[in-house]
Formats: structure tokens, sequence, C-alpha cells
């Protein structure tokens, strides 16, 4: 996928927040520590550094969620991040509950939250949650 596709699908996938550019996804991409787990209908991005390995977004076409994609993404994204690092964390909003409940099938737990951190669109912020697990036991 190029910076333009994961562009074109995150903007897909992130409506009630502002989308990431192509610009900015290229720029992340530039890094060694950054790493990109994708499939035809989605995608992980990941980076990993001095022993933690962070969830920045996943993306999955709304056409075709609630079908495995974010498991798969998740399961091959745990995989290369245990090889890089001891640790991962993401931030999720409070209200994506379709998101939580992939993290926490991946075991992933509260550890920290941001209050009012992710603007909306229509509404009151959310919360952001800040989730860990350790990678010893990836899958």
């Amino acid at each position: 996928m190029t910076p333009s596709d994961l562009a074109t699908l995150h903007a897909l996938a992130f409506t009630q927040s502002r989308p990431w550019s192509a610009q900015e996804f290229a720029a992340l991409l530039n890094h060694n520590s950054v790493f990109l787990v994708a499939l035809p209908d989605g995608f992980a991005l990941w980076r990993a550094i001095a022993g933690e390995a962070e969830l920045l977004t996943l993306a999955v076409e709304p056409k075709v969620q609630r079908r495995g994609i974010g498991t798969q993404l998740m399961q091959h994204g745990l995989q290369e991040a245990a090889t890089r690092a001891d640790t991962a964390f993401l931030e999720v909003a409070e209200d994506n509950q379709a998101a939580r409940a992939l993290y926490a099938k991946h075991q992933f737990s509260e550890a920290g939250r941001r209050l009012a951190y992710y603007a909306r669109t229509s509404g009151d912020a959310a919360d952001a949650l800040i989730l860990r697990r350790n990678l010893d036991a990836a899958e």
C-alpha cells in the first residue's frame, strides 16, 4: 500500500476524527522503527523503539469490518512487534467499542487515560485509553 492508499483507507475508517494524510504516512514510513502490516482491506502501522512497540493506527475498510481482518492485522503486528520489543501499547478512544473489543481479545489492558483527548466532529471529546500488554505471549 502506498501512503496515498493508506490515507484513503484511513479516511474511510476514521469518520469521527481527522484522518491522517498521505504526507503523514510517508513521513512515518521513512523511519526504521516503523513497520506496516497490510492486507487488501486493512492495515496496521506500528513503531518499535527501546523495547516498546506502539500501535500507531489500525484501519479496516468499513464495508468489510467484523470479518476478522482486524484480528489478522493484530496477530501479524504482534508477531513482528515481539521480534522488536518486550511490551506493546496503544491508545484508543473510550467510545470505540469495536476497537476496544479487538484489543481486549489480544490481551491488552488499561494502563492509563487521557481525559477528553479525542476531539469529535459532533459532541463531547472522548477520553483516550492507554492500553498495554507484554509481548512474551504474542500470538
